[in-house]
């Protein structure tokens, strides 16, 4: 399994990986929305799951969702929000535009990993 983690905080993309590699999975890191894209358009075939940030330079992660989303070729890619935006309406918003799965900061390691394991289709840890 491959993640796709994406946040301008290289602290969070750090604890990110660090639970990715707890659930030995493989990981890949961008620090913005268009170098996800980036990504995305490079490995889309391999990654399973997009962990995404709201708030970024560049191109928010909403936007990077909307644009998965959009593209037949990269719509079946999960994608869950992990943000600090917590308001009801982004929330909704967000998953209206096609997130599986939302998770705000601060998290506990082990909600983190519940909700990779959702995402996934593995259940809970």
């Amino acid at each position: 399994m491959k993640l796709l983690i994406v946040d301008d905080s290289s602290a969070i993309r750090k604890i990110i990986k660090a639970a990715a590699d707890v659930l030995h999975m493989e990981s890949i890191e961008a620090c913005d929305g268009v170098e996800a894209l980036e990504k995305v358009t490079e490995s889309y075939e391999s990654i399973d799951l997009v962990l995404l940030d709201w708030n970024m330079p560049e191109m928010s992660g909403y936007d990077v969702l909307v644009a998965l989303k959009a593209d037949e070729k990269y719509r079946h890619i999960p994608v869950m929000m992990v943000t600090t935006e917590g308001q009801k309406t982004s929330i909704v918003a967000a998953v209206k535009a096609g997130a599986g799965n939302y998770l705000t900061k601060p998290f506990s390691v082990e909600e983190l990993e519940s909700k990779i394991l959702e995402c996934i289709g593995g259940g809970s840890v």
